[in-house]
């Protein structure tokens, strides 16, 4: 087995490789003056079972074709299986038509990815769960909700409502909600045009609890921080927020340090911006020893779904 690194998120590829005591592969990742992208693997690859570690995350294009360039440089190098491991599933977002001639540009992601030569595809929340089904190859899709559990089990004890900021994220937030036998709330939104939201109504009882927004993605914010102050006028006690994936574009930061969102928990399928490791109010959970054991089970051909029983 052979663990292989883009350039969007080597932090987390190199704690991998710690967890399965297995250094990165030698591998060249760089781009010409004409910013060109250019792979060379340095070591022989042959018939090995490789993982290569990107998410297509900001830049999303240029992390995009630097996977797709791994994998096809991988397949010419002869591996006997090259799985992408995608922790952030850059397009996520754009998985249906959402009005008259507009794409459906997860498709077209999933679509690239198996063509250049992917064998398998190992992601963390997906945005959607029907994009595994975009992929004409496996594609595992692992839950951060056991990470988060640990967590809030350890910070919050009692008096626990957990928020769905939109109908969406109903699901995931009923699952965590089961599993600690708390009560939700859900938000009832209105968006005016891409990247921006309003939030009309909340659905439930906030009133006096410790409310924990839940979603898979936290973007420019704005829905997230809505959402915040809508149960805070409900008159919510103390608010934080769990979020798998952690964008923060534009002016996320200054929005969410305005908030009345007391603390943020990110993990780092996202390489973290240097304004978000210094903003007081945002935590980050590594999913590293998640996805080591999904590597080392899919590489032994052992189940992966055991992680979440």
């Amino acid at each position: 087995m052979k663990l292989v690194s883009g350039n969007s998120n080597i932090n987390l590829a190199e704690n991998i490789g710690k967890y399965l005591d297995m250094p990165l592969a030698d591998c060249t990742v760089k781009k010409f003056s004409d910013k060109e992208i250019f792979v060379e693997m340095n070591e022989n690859c042959r018939g090995e079972d490789v993982f290569i570690i990107q998410s297509t995350s900001f830049p999303a294009n240029d992390n995009l074709m630097e996977l797709l360039i791994l994998i096809d440089t991988l397949k010419r190098a002869s591996a006997k299986r090259i799985t992408a491991v995608i922790p952030y599933f850059g397009y996520a977002r754009q998985d249906r038509k959402t009005g008259p001639r507009t794409p459906i540009t997860a498709k077209l992601v999933s679509n690239l990815i198996t063509n250049a030569g992917a064998d398998r595809v190992l992601t963390l929340d997906l945005h959607a769960g029907q994009i595994q089904g975009f992929f004409d190859i496996p594609t595992d899709n692992l839950y951060s909700s056991p990470i988060f559990i640990r967590d809030i089990k350890k910070n919050y004890k009692k008096n626990i409502t957990f928020v769905s900021p939109d109908v969406g994220g109903i699901t995931k937030a009923r699952d965590i909600a089961s599993q600690l036998k708390s009560d939700i709330a859900i938000m009832d939104k209105r968006r005016a045009e891409p990247g921006k939201s309003e939030v009309m109504n909340v659905i439930g009882n906030v009133k006096n609890k410790t409310c924990i927004i839940i979603d898979d993605i936290v973007d420019s914010g704005g829905t997230l921080c809505n959402a915040a102050k809508a149960i805070k006028k409900k008159g919510a006690k103390d608010i934080a927020a769990y979020i798998t994936h952690g964008v923060f574009s534009g002016k996320a930061i200054a929005r969410i340090s305005k908030s009345p969102i007391k603390r943020i928990i990110v993990t780092d399928s996202i390489e973290a911006t240097q304004s978000a490791k210094n903003s007081t109010k945002i935590n980050i959970l590594s999913v590293a020893p998640l996805l080591s054991e999904a590597i080392k089970r899919i590489s032994s051909e052992k189940s992966v779904s055991v992680l979440f029983d």
